[in-house]
């Protein structure tokens, strides 16, 4: 997928601490990741709001619950598998069941970190979808990341939102709008629906698959909890086939949520799931790993071709068009992990 402006560095931590500026309730709070996860600007310019309380996320939860019961907007930044699988009893009965405004933001999601299974939340999404009362957000490029402080703001209850970082490419111009799809493509033949890292692979692969003459509606998701927004069905009706791409399991994140839209609605549509399979994942590069877990542009291809009457043999699964590399959605950073 083609960028609409260049690279933008570290958006959330200047977006986060603009934010703080503008809020006194805002605090933020980190497990000593506070560089890595993009609190440090945050902390540098609103020292007295800033807390680093060690690598204990379980108490971390707890004091999200009393911060936020004070009256403040408490923020934890992490990597996502800490953000989430670690102090998971602890959110659901210390935030979400008391339905406190609690900021839960993942970085590093899925597979764009190379840490390998323990730090690798392939899970976060379905965890959290699980939870009542938590809102899930999955940004995607700068322009979701610089403008979805205003849907934060509104909410009243607990969010977790997967965050990008590093060097952020921007995809979108619209801004961010909570429950609301983007429409990149439009075309009767095929429906694809992607999410956070997993879009610009897709857009790779929808560009191929439009040069054969395949019609293909691209819809890129950032809100999947709540899941409403009705383009989604009116586009998979339309097509009668669907494929999900998503940097997670393919249980319990975005390809369950589409499927749920289908069987509830009584959609006549074929799903094919593109993400992680029931496995555990390992450590390498992001480009490689998307790879190697069929996340890619050749992955998205072999999917469509099980669903679309044309064999779309004119594209070569081999060739170096479709060893398309990703430009790595909030994979990059100085600091490794």
């Amino acid at each position: 997928m083609a960028t609409v402006g260049p690279t933008v560095t570290r958006p959330f931590a200047h977006a986060f601490a603009a934010y703080g500026r503008q809020n006194d309730r805002v605090v933020s709070v980190t497990n000593d990741l506070t560089r890595s996860s993009e609190a440090d600007v945050f902390r540098t310019e609103l020292p007295d709001r800033s807390y680093s309380l060690g690598m204990a996320e379980q108490n971390l939860v707890g004091v999200l619950s009393g911060l936020a019961r004070e009256g403040l907007e408490p923020f934890y930044t992490s990597f996502a598998v800490f953000t989430t699988r670690r102090p998971y009893e602890q959110i659901a009965l210390n935030v979400a069941y008391p339905n406190l405004p609690v900021r839960l933001m993942g970085f590093l999601p899925g597979i764009t970190t190379p840490g390998g299974v323990t730090h690798q939340a392939i899970d976060d999404l379905a965890l959290m979808r699980n939870l009542p009362n938590m809102t899930v957000l999955e940004l995607a490029d700068a322009t979701d990341v610089e403008t979805f402080w205003g849907t934060v703001e509104a909410l009243p209850g607990p969010l977790y939102c997967r965050v990008p970082r590093g060097e952020v490419p921007r995809l979108f111009t619209e801004p961010f709008e909570l429950d609301r799809v983007r429409s990149l493509t439009t075309g009767d033949d095929l429906t694809v629906v992607s999410i956070g890292a997993a879009v610009s692979h897709a857009s790779g692969a929808i560009e191929l698959l439009r040069s054969t003459g395949l019609g293909v509606t691209h819809l890129v998701v950032s809100t999947l909890k709540p899941f409403g927004d009705e383009e989604v069905p009116r586009s998979i009706e339309r097509s009668g086939r669907v494929i999900t791409v998503e940097n997670h399991l393919v249980t319990g994140g975005l390809g369950t949520a589409v499927a749920e839209v289908i069987a509830e609605l009584g959609l006549n549509a074929t799903l094919r799931r593109v993400g992680i399979a029931d496995t555990f994942t390992h450590g390498g590069s992001p480009d490689y790993l998307f790879g190697y877990y069929g996340i890619d542009t050749s992955g998205i291809i072999r999917a469509a071709r099980e669903l679309v009457d044309d064999p779309l043999d004119g594209l070569d699964l081999d060739g170096p068009e479709v060893r398309w590399q990703s430009p790595g959605v909030g994979g990059s950073s100085s600091e490794g992990l």
